[in-house]
């Protein structure tokens, strides 16, 4: 692959402008893209991102911008940080004006609702001949901003891309491998969200550490389940992806998605605990799409749909406990 230098950052979330960071620090020459002029005109005033990233300074070489063709254009790399239930239409747009040979890393972690698609998937429809890698793991921005030890995982089906995304992201701090498995990748970032949410309301609830421990090697088997039933390998879901990624977001504070769990287990609605979050929670959406593809794909995924439950307002949360507790009497099998 060529040199790859000049790197658009889409989106100026708190993961978008973390890694826009670390590339900025390795030397890229990087362009950070935020949709809202106030945004990006208070980022350069305070040299800081407020909202997602206090009190964490920008390196004064990091480019900001709220003009998607100055990101986009004339870029080696491109990088989507924007939530997963928005990717569609802003990628529509980054592929009105970018080079169709520009490769593309994803870090939004999600299932598009309705379609069901991953979003390579989603990428594909935009622009068939995309250049696609997803980048996923245990990956808090927060803690990637300050350069605090991280390690994540690229996957392509481009095993070159997958080396050069590799190349690029690598530093000291910040370890990359590479997967071959795109499907599980995906899937595994999407899919553990959904059991943050249940490890947070286990939490709210004061249910105590044996049942989050349940919840997460309960959950991890059912990643897994929708994950070989879509084409993915079991093996992913025990990587950085799956259990690794599932564990930080079911234990930290940092966690939007534990965050927001744990606000509706102690008796919040799903709206008051959003707005008290104040982020988008992936895994909300994402447990309607889990939901609606393990009936599509005939999978058993009991967890998940209690959970899309409770979102939905069908079931409370000491209801979907009595459910999954008392379900019929089974031998215990990893996968199936």
């Amino acid at each position: 692959m060529d040199e790859i230098k000049k790197i658009g950052v889409i989106g100026a979330g708190s993961f978008g402008t973390a890694l826009g960071m670390t590339l900025t620090q390795k030397g890229h020459e990087v362009t950070l893209w935020a949709r809202r002029t106030e945004q990006i005109e208070e980022m350069r005033r305070t040299r800081q991102n407020p909202r997602y990233l206090p009190e964490i300074p920008l390196p004064e070489t990091l480019d900001l911008t709220d003009d998607l063709q100055e990101a986009v254009t004339d870029k080696d790399l491109l990088l989507m940080a924007v939530p997963a239930q928005t990717f569609r239409g802003v990628f529509t747009q980054v592929s009105a004006c970018m080079d169709a040979r520009t490769p593309i890393v994803n870090v939004a972690k999600g299932i598009e609702k309705g379609s069901l698609l991953r979003l390579s998937e989603v990428a594909r429809q935009i622009l068939p001949e995309v250049r696609y890698a997803a980048l996923s793991g245990p990956s808090h921005a927060e803690e990637v901003a300050r350069a605090l030890p991280t390690t994540v995982v690229t996957a392509s089906e481009d095993a070159d891309l997958a080396i050069a995304v590799q190349d690029v992201f690598s530093t000291e701090r910040f370890r990359v491998y590479t997967n071959e498995d795109l499907i599980g990748v995906e899937l595994g970032g999407a899919l553990k969200n959904i059991i943050a949410l249940g490890a947070g309301i286990s939490d709210g609830l004061r249910f105590g550490d044996n049942a989050k421990a349940a919840m997460m090697t309960r959950g991890i088997t059912e990643m897994t389940r929708l994950g070989l039933a879509l084409g993915a390998r079991a093996e992913t879901f025990a990587g950085l992806a799956g259990i690794g990624d599932l564990i930080v977001t079911c234990t930290s504070m940092h966690s939007r998605n534990r965050r927001c769990g744990i606000l509706i287990g102690q008796g919040k609605s799903v709206p008051e605990a959003v707005a008290e979050v104040g982020m988008v929670v992936e895994g909300l959406s994402t447990a309607e799409a889990a939901a609606a593809l393990s009936e599509k794909c005939q999978v058993e995924m009991p967890i998940t749909h209690c959970i899309y439950h409770m979102i939905q307002g069908s079931v409370n949360a000491m209801d979907a406990v009595k459910l999954l507790m008392g379900r019929e009497r089974k031998k215990e099998n990893i996968i199936l």
